[in-house]
């Protein structure tokens, strides 16, 4: 099992889900950690290669996680390095992989299901789903392209386009927490807007599914079937929480809000109504249908 950018929230996730499974974990990163039972590191920098090459030989499965964390301001610069940070590492994985003579078995490449449009009206699949626009959905489609173009005969491809995966020690639910902690935690803008969300734990099972089934390849959705409201999503962590309120943010007050932290406030307000649909075509099940399910989960954890 390889890594690739794997030092981030759900490289973490993905390998201690795979360190009882895999007999060993590769985690391709900028900075090396100290070997953690069958965890190990080895030092890339995306762009070159190098010795860490050797680690893709006879891999069963390469998972591809880098790319600059969209949650800042649009800047030109941020821009370049949003695009650049995906497709360089994307394109030098596809130049390694296309000249070795036992390549891992199937290289699944993180990308993301803000591609489709703003969607209020119906769901959005892998099969029917409409592409939208702006800068955003640029950066999925130049990515995907990148991935799909290089030649790799003996390996299998996958582009999971993740929703916004909820788990117990990053990404978006623990600051969804705090905003209920601090009674925040109310509708954003109109509260209309659909969540692609998907728990963390799903998002390794998928993974897993995608291997032990070589007859699937292409893009997949990795969200939970049931998309949440944004209205409904808040309401539900408040009531887990015991928040007896939560204020609502306008759009007026995003947009302020957003400018003062360094953010997009298309990250809140794009309405993002994705289904999985090929992986329920394929027999998976997901564990955390229901928001309500999954909220409760992680709060357990958390304590």
């Amino acid at each position: 099992m390889v890594l690739a950018g794997g030092n981030g929230y759900l490289g973490t996730v993905l390998a201690k889900y795979y360190r009882d499974l895999a007999d060993e974990v590769i985690i391709l990163a900028r900075k090396q950690k100290p070997v953690d039972g069958n965890v190990h590191t080895a030092l890339w920098d995306g762009e070159t290669e190098a010795g860490w090459t050797v680690h893709l030989t006879g891999a069963d499965m390469l998972i591809n996680l880098c790319g600059k964390n969209v949650n800042c301001r649009y800047t030109e610069k941020n821009k370049r390095e949003i695009i650049r940070s995906r497709v360089v590492p994307t394109e030098l994985l596809g130049r390694v992989i296309n000249k070795m003579t036992n390549p891992p078995k199937v290289w699944i490449n993180v990308t993301s299901a803000t591609i489709y449009r703003h969607a209020e009206d119906h769901a959005q699949d892998e099969e029917t789903g409409e592409i939208g626009y702006g800068f955003s959905i640029d950066v999925c489609n130049i990515w995907e392209s990148t991935f799909f173009k290089t030649d790799t005969p003996h390996t299998r491809k996958i582009a999971l386009r993740m929703g916004i995966v909820l788990g117990h020690s990053d990404s978006v639910f623990p600051r969804l927490l705090n905003l209920v902690r601090f009674g925040l935690g109310g509708k954003q803008g109109d509260g209309q807007q659909y969540m692609a969300w998907v728990h963390e734990h799903d998002v390794a099972r998928s993974t897993q599914w995608l291997l032990d089934h070589p007859e699937l390849n292409g893009v997949f959705n990795c969200t939970a079937p049931e998309a949440a409201r944004n209205t409904d999503m808040m309401q539900i962590i408040r009531e887990a929480y015991g928040a007896p309120f939560g204020l609502p943010a306008p759009q007026w007050l995003l947009e302020a809000g957003a400018l003062l932290i360094g953010t997009e406030t298309e990250l809140i307000l794009k309405s993002r109504w994705v289904v999985p649909k090929r992986l329920l075509d394929s027999g998976f099940k997901f564990q955390y249908e229901k928001a309500e399910h999954a909220v409760h989960d992680i709060l357990s954890i958390r304590g």
